[in-house]
Parts: structure tokens; sequence; C-alpha cells
């Protein structure tokens, strides 16, 4: 029983060749993208919003959100629909990959000194099959004024 409570399991997805993973009990669901609908004055980061099941989700491409080249062609991209905060929204990411389950103590706090995305969106990092996952906080990929403007959205 101990053990159970020792281990996260994680979503795992790609964006470029870099591996990230987010808490399985944040994820809803994984679907296609779907037609957006553009919303003026949106933050830069959020592509627009998608209309699911009757919800109306805002849609956010991490890759923008971490300043990583734009992907040429989307072929291939999924949408996690994840909990963040006190709203539902749609990542945008190249592939989702696997889930895993980690033992907690292998996930070890992100390094300092990051190439790419900055710790401070991170939990973690850990090791799976030799490639490094990097944990992501969804709760920290956002500013306050950011979470505002999100919550707003699905109004």
């Amino acid at each position: 029983m101990d053990s159970e409570l020792q281990e996260i399991q994680l979503a795992c997805f790609q964006l470029g060749d870099d591996y990230y993973a987010v808490d399985i009990m944040r994820v809803r669901e994984i679907i296609r993208p779907q037609k957006l609908t553009a919303l003026p004055k949106a933050p830069p980061f959020v592509e627009g919003v998608i209309n699911l099941r009757g919800t109306v989700i805002p849609v956010m491409d991490l890759r923008q959100r971490f300043a990583l080249p734009a992907r040429s062609n989307r072929q291939g991209s999924k949408l996690l629909i994840v909990a963040a905060f006190r709203c539902t929204i749609g990542l945008v990411v190249d592939e989702v990959t696997e889930v895993v389950t980690v033992p907690a103590y292998d996930i070890k706090p992100p390094p300092e000194m990051m190439m790419g995305v900055g710790s401070e969106y991170l939990i973690g990092v850990c090791l799976v099959r030799d490639s490094m996952i990097m944990l992501l906080n969804i709760d920290k990929i956002f500013s306050n004024a950011e979470v505002t403007a999100l919550g707003t959205i699905g109004v």
C-alpha cells in the first residue's frame, strides 16, 4: 500500500526533441486538434477556443508559450485537455507518447540553469528509459493576470 503513495503516473508528450509530462490526474482527455475560433484581444499564447461537448475551452500552444520554434507541419499534433487552476484548458503538443509510472524519489528538482523551458515552469525532471522527462507544473505556466484572462474566456 505504501508504495502506491510513492509513485506518480505521468502523461508524457513531446515538443520537438524534448520530452515533457504532466500528472495524469490533471489530464481530462487527449483529442485531435479541432477547428479553433480565434479570440480578439486574447493573450498571445492562446490560439483560440474550441467547443468540446458544449464547453468552451481555451487552447494554448505550448511551443509558443515556451518560446520554441513553430512547428511547420502540425500533423500528428494532439490536444491535452487538462485541469489547470479553476478552469480547463487545451494544450497543443507535438505528440503524446505514453503514460508512465515513476517512483516519487526518482523526480529530481530542475537544474538551476536549464536550456529551453525555464525551471519556474517545472516541478522536476526524471529519467525514463534513458530519456530525460521534464515534469510541468501546470499551475505555474501562467501568471496571475493570465489566469484571470483564461478564466473569463470560458464564461
